[in-house]
């Protein structure tokens, strides 16, 4: 039976909706990449015998740094459910110099795709797990209460006569020592209603302080370094099979109930997941809807003269090909394929261009779409429209500290003013730039908040401009602090 993925059913219409909550602009990019993830729905409806025919067109985006190329990608993965890795282009060098392969980052999708459908099924059974969970941590709190006991008849041995008579010698400090106790029955329905109780405690929270002595699996799982053709890779054995050189062994903890119900939690999901197959399933994954991200594409591209730090350079592009093309790499989960592995390259090709990248590699490449330069316009937007704008991030930060701060409509025009200019004088930076901008403006904020009485703040533009334009209109100034 083949494997379900769960594709992403969302028209490239909403697909871009979706990325404008978070990204403002660069409407060609989303669009290219909203007809990418749309076009593995429609793959996937195909009769499975067309289907690996039907190969991913791969993306290149072009643009300055801090224009969103990155977070389109990374929301694009969200959205999608799927495995998704992001790789910088200059981590990577030819096949024989020192440094890491390219062939890592397929085993790097891999394993993120492994931890993605492990989480997935650890929530499947989520509930059976924490019913386990609490069952065992009712069973250790029943254990610790007091037992009543009632003391019995003395051993058998005490009937031997030569027994009797140190007995008789020593009196009752020898009958004391071999006397024997037993635990008194108790009612069963008398147990069952104190469970009961302790069930309504432990699920109110009421024994969250309480400590209990938890027996935990340490799991001796190590992780050998290994030489394999394919470069250095990490290699974790089984310990859970019979005749392993490094068994599990149980160790007892001292925690909280809240922290037992933790540990009990992910002891009792992890038995209830079936490893081997979450690694099946997560190769398929990563072979089917997998997405990688290689930035700064450009760094490697340009032409060398064969000497120096460069010389690896156009070696990089070359190792590119075959696994942007498609090939199968070996990693410790199995063999994954990349023939439908969707990639997104990126860079700003500001000293290189498009056309430097060697001919095999720019045809592997075929979407291009060019990411715009940020105006003030779009910052003022992205201050105030993303789901996660850097205004309501402080907003949200100060309020755990019990303060109010509140930016006028004005305020948030002088920002956007100030980051453009900031960005015209010295490097462009996009919107990263309002990060610094940002940072600058409420640095004694931040710093003295647990001290403040007043407890309210309000910034208009004419407070913005105080408190900034001196750094902003002082160039050199401006290049070290903003």
């Amino acid at each position: 039976m083949p494997m379900s993925l769960p594709l992403e059913e969302l028209t490239p219409r909403q697909i871009v909706d979706e990325l404008d909550r978070y990204i403002v602009g660069q409407a060609a990019a989303k669009r290219a990449v909203a007809v990418a993830l749309r076009n593995r729905y429609r793959r996937q409806q195909l009769p499975a015998s067309e289907r690996d025919d039907i190969l991913p067109k791969n993306i290149l985006m072009i643009g300055p740094t801090g224009v969103g190329k990155t977070e389109i990608a990374r929301r694009l993965a969200q959205l999608a459910r799927a495995p998704f890795i992001k790789v910088e282009a200059t981590k990577f060098t030819e096949v024989g110099y020192v440094g890491r392969d390219v062939e890592s980052m397929v085993r790097d999708l891999a394993a993120s795709a492994v931890r993605l459908v492990e989480k997935e099924k650890i929530e499947v059974v989520r509930p059976e797990a924490e019913r386990r969970a609490i069952e065992r941590l009712v069973d250790m709190l029943d254990d610790e209460r007091p037992r009543r006991r009632r003391r019995v008849k003395t051993p058998p041995a005490m009937d031997n006569p030569i027994m009797r008579q140190v007995m008789e010698t020593f009196g009752a400090k020898i009958e004391a020592e071999y006397d024997e106790y037993e635990d008194i029955e108790e009612d069963g329905r008398a147990r069952a209603q104190r469970r009961r109780k302790l069930l309504k405690d432990l699920m109110a929270g009421k024994l969250d302080e309480r400590k209990v002595e938890v027996e935990m699996e340490e799991s001796q799982n190590p992780f050998v370094q290994v030489f394999t053709p394919q470069g250095m890779e990490e290699m974790g054995l089984d310990t859970n099979q019979v005749g392993s050189p490094f068994p599990s062994r149980r160790t007892t903890k001292g925690v909280t109930v809240a922290e037992a119900k933790e540990l009990l939690f992910n002891e009792e999901a992890k038995k209830l997941v079936d490893r081997s197959n979450v690694q099946r399933e997560a190769v398929h994954r990563a072979e089917q809807t997998g997405i990688i991200f290689l930035d700064e594409l450009d760094k490697v591209a340009g032409k060398t003269g064969g000497t120096g730090p460069d010389v690896s350079r156009e070696g990089v592009q070359r190792d590119l090909l075959p696994i942007i093309e498609g090939s199968t790499v070996a990693t410790k989960f199995g063999p994954v394929r990349t023939d439908h592995i969707l990639f997104i390259a990126a860079g700003a090709f500001h000293m290189a261009k498009p056309s430097d990248l060697i001919p095999e590699l720019q045809g592997r490449l075929p979407i291009r779409v060019e990411l715009e330069n940020l105006t003030e316009e779009d910052f003022r937007r992205i201050l105030h429209e993303p789901k996660n704008a850097l205004t309501k991030q402080y907003v949200r930060l100060l309020e755990t500290e019990g303060i109010q701060i509140e930016f006028t409509e004005d305020a948030l025009d002088e920002i956007a003013k100030l980051a453009a200019e900031v960005n015209a004088k010295t490097e462009n930076i996009g919107a990263r730039r309002l990060h610094t901008v940002m940072e600058k403006l409420l640095e004694d904020i931040l710093f003295e908040a647990p001290e403040v009485e007043d407890k309210a703040l309000r910034f208009d533009a004419k407070v913005v401009r105080d408190r900034l334009a001196s750094v902003v209109q002082d160039v050199d100034l401006s290049r070290y602090i903003l």
